[in-house]
Order: structure tokens, then sequence, then C-alpha cells
């Protein structure tokens, strides 16, 4: 029975020293390859990489992130079932690790965000394609939340919590105006998940945003409206006909 006791050595030294390869490839796959770990090393467990955004399998376009990111993978429980604890750090965004739970569920999976506040770079989504790539982003995206939950059963996504987004001195190369201003997107879901509003402001700038939308039983319905304050329309013109459709000085866009 020897035999038995070598074979069960290898299969934990295995689970516990599997290369951080094994998660990157796991990511790669989860995202159909627009969110990528490359030069992945230490451990599933405990590793570090660079983080790329692309726009998935034939795109040539990509962004990484200054610093790429570590985790700290740990098994732990929830509600009295198998659970993973994730730790995500990236030295150039994040004060302190964003923390989550992980929890297989019949059908799909439940994650748990602890509240965090992060700071992110806004061109890092021109890696992701279009319409990111055209529109070419500059400014930071500032993530905050006091706890979110994320649910996915069936292939159904229900939400809890909040999260607010604040787009700071946004520019783009499609307008000679910069920055274009600042905005903010806020998601609050309700107590039963199957309902969230979406709500997009201005906070100060010569372009100007606004509009709101609701996510339910897993499809978001948003519309919203651009249009350049008094004295910028000339100098807007262009990044308006591009945002949507044209409705005199308005330009109207919607997704769903």
């Amino acid at each position: 029975m020897a035999w038995l006791g070598g074979i069960a050595g290898l299969l934990v030294a295995l689970a516990l020293f599997a290369p951080a390869r094994w998660l990157a490839d796991g990511v790669t796959a989860a995202t159909a390859g627009q969110v990528q770990l490359v030069n992945a090393r230490g451990t599933l467990w405990h590793g570090r990489a660079d983080l790329l955004f692309t726009g998935g399998e034939g795109s040539r376009t990509q962004t990484a992130l200054p610093q790429g990111v570590g985790w700290r993978l740990n098994p732990t429980l929830a509600a009295g079932m198998p659970a993973l604890a994730v730790a995500l750090s990236a030295p150039c965004c994040t004060s302190m690790p964003l923390n989550a739970t992980v929890a297989p569920r019949w059908g799909g999976a439940q994650v748990e965000l602890a509240a965090f506040d992060s700071r992110w770079p806004a061109d890092l989504l021109s890696g992701l394609g279009t319409p990111w790539n055209t529109l070419r982003m500059e400014g930071q995206l500032v993530l905050q939340s006091s706890g979110l939950s994320l649910r996915m059963d069936r292939g159904r996504l229900n939400l809890q919590g909040a999260l607010t987004v604040d787009a700071l001195d946004i520019g783009s190369r499609l307008a000679t105006l910069r920055p274009l201003g600042s905005y903010r997107l806020e998601l609050r879901a309700e107590a039963e998940g199957n309902t969230a509003t979406l709500d997009l402001s201005t906070l100060r700038g010569d372009l100007l945003l606004q509009g709101s939308g609701q996510w339910v039983g897993g499809r978001l319905r948003f519309r919203g409206e651009a249009q350049a304050a008094a004295g910028r329309e000339e100098a807007l013109t262009n990044l308006l006909n591009i945002m949507g459709k044209r409705q005199g000085a308005r330009s109207v866009f919607s997704v769903g």
C-alpha cells in the first residue's frame, strides 16, 4: 500500500505547487482572450503576472497594466460550503488588496466583493477593441463600492449592492479639447438581485453626458445623451457624430 501513499503525496504536492500558468490559462479561456495574465510566475495560490487587455482572438489591439498584478488564493467556507478567498493587488492602482470570495453554486457561481476603493488608467480600456480603441480614452477611473455580490445562475447574472465609477479628467484622441470632463456612473442593485439601475451624470467639463438604464434579468437597457457646452460645439462635433445618432445639438446613444 506504500504506492497509495506515494500517489497521495504526489497529488498534494501537485495541488500545493501548481504553477501560476494554470491560473493564467483559466483566465484567458474564461474571457475569450480579452483578459490575459502573461509572464505568470509563482504558483496557482500565490503569484504575479503582467495584465493585458485585448480585443480577443485575432485582435491586434492590447494594453498592459503598469507593474502588473499579484494574487493570493486560499480555500475557505461560504455559508458552510467550500469556497475560495481571493486577494488581488495592483501596485499602480490599489492601496489595499481587492478581496473577494468565490463559491460554486448549483447552475453557476457566486462572487462576493468586499468594500474597495481603487484607481485605474482609463487608457487600459483601449486594448478591448471597439469602441474603446476608437475613443482612445485618457484619464483615470476611480472604482468604489461598499460591497457587491455577483451571482451567475444558469447563464443569468444577478447583482446586489452598489458600485460607483468616477471617470476623471477624461480625454479622447477624437477631440482636441483636453480634458473633455469628469463623469460618474452609478450602479445600484435591488435586494432581490434581478433588477439594477444605472445612472450616468456629468461632474464637470465641456462634454455634457447624462443617461439612465436598467439591468433586468441579466440584460442591460441604457439610453444616454451627449452634447457640447455653450461655445464648444465646433470643437466637439466630430466626437458627437461618432458617439451616437444626432438629434440637433444632442447625440443619442443606447445599449440593448
